[in-house]
């Protein structure tokens, strides 16, 4: 279980062929179902933060789809060094909710959702996200007394559902108005690379930060596809968690 913590050109450079090579010679090992579904189908992870709340919990466990946008340098750990270019590559889509490793440091597993797609202009005004000059549509939802989104037991977090061109729609949490990064200058996602956020707005490391900033296509581990376990705080199942993420 992990901890979350330019597309492919036709010709095929000499050290993507010694990674085909190696697969092949690997298919044996692999070849158990439990070890292939891992390995190159579904990768489990646990969320360790609230910053995808509500979407995604701290106690969540969830499989992130593989194959989703194809294989590239960080989907197998032995052959991060010979696979340069993504493979089967497909570009995600808006609203996705996607593991990646952001490129200061490919060591550690982020996920967040994909606001912005190559050629985009991104930017946050008051609060609210705005897309290629023109605000995202939201509507605001009843006040939540999720404490843990916030860090304090007596915060109450506004919420919202946002909906982007696609028609992918999601709920975000506001914790704090007019804080940093509540208002930004204009980002412009280059060719290759994507830009994501968090739902919760206001505890959230994402592309807005130069921590993270734009993610590159072949920095893409997968696509989160269902909560397959989740637990509270004291250990308790909440069953009413599994499911899709939406």
């Amino acid at each position: 279980m992990t901890v979350l913590r330019e597309t492919l050109q036709p010709s095929v450079k000499s050290r993507e062929w010694k990674a085909i090579v190696v697969l092949i010679l690997l298919i044996p090992v692999l070849w158990s179902p439990l070890v292939l579904f891992r390995f190159a189908l579904y990768q489990p992870f646990s969320i360790p933060s609230n910053s995808m709340m509500p979407t995604l919990m701290t106690g969540d466990y969830v499989f992130a789809s593989k194959r989703a946008y194809g294989y590239g340098p960080h989907s197998f750990p032995f052959a991060s060094s010979l696979i340069s270019r993504r493979v089967f590559a497909a570009d995600p889509e808006y609203g996705d909710v996607v593991v990646f490793r952001p490129p200061g440091d490919i060591s550690a597993d982020y996920v967040k959702r994909v606001v912005g797609l190559p050629g985009d202009r991104i930017q946050m005004r008051k609060g609210q996200l705005f897309l290629n000059d023109k605000p995202v549509p939201r509507v605001a939802l009843k006040e939540s007394e999720a404490a843990a989104a916030c860090g304090d037991d007596d915060a109450k977090v506004k919420s919202w559902r946002e909906t982007l061109p696609n028609w992918a729609s999601y709920v975000t949490y506001d914790c704090v108005d007019d804080v940093s990064y509540d208002n930004t200058g204009v980002y412009t996602v280059p060719p290759g690379r994507f830009f994501v956020l968090g739902d919760n707005r206001k505890n959230s490391v994402d592309s807005r930060m130069a921590k993270v900033g734009f993610v590159p296509m072949d920095n893409l581990v997968g696509r989160v596809t269902r909560i397959i376990w989740s637990l509270d705080e004291d250990g308790e199942p909440r069953f009413e968690r599994l499911g899709k993420v939406r």
